[in-house]
């Protein structure tokens, strides 16, 4: 690794930079990358001088989906909302699947996001 130096004054400065990468992140990426700022500022300043930060939020937030979409059918199957129930009562239907939502979302938010 070869360092090159720029002249301050009277001193010479290493020319340091963390890799810009543009990746646009997911809502559980995001909800990571805040959280990790304001309650966990070591593990945040680590991730983020080595590089591994952006590898991190991604995978978050590809985790958060992927158990989402596993625990969305489970929860329904367990509760009984199906097509049948949306056919015979649609406010019924919308009112428990947002419920299975937010208690989805709970379980994602507190053993993944904020942990």
């Amino acid at each position: 690794m070869k360092l090159t130096y720029h002249r301050c004054g009277d001193y010479l400065l290493p020319k340091l930079a963390i890799p810009d990468e543009s990746v646009t992140l997911g809502k559980y990426g995001r909800m990571r990358k805040t959280y990790l700022k304001e309650h966990k500022p070591i593990l945040y300043n680590a991730l983020l001088l080595s590089g591994k930060l952006t590898e991190h939020l991604i995978g978050v937030d590809a985790e958060c989906w992927e158990r989402l979409e596993t625990l969305l059918p489970q929860m329904m199957r367990v509760e009984g909302v199906d097509e049948a129930l949306k056919a015979r009562d649609p406010i019924e239907w919308v009112r428990r699947m947002n419920s299975i939502q937010n208690r989805a979302e709970e379980i994602l938010l507190n053993e993944l996001v904020y942990a």
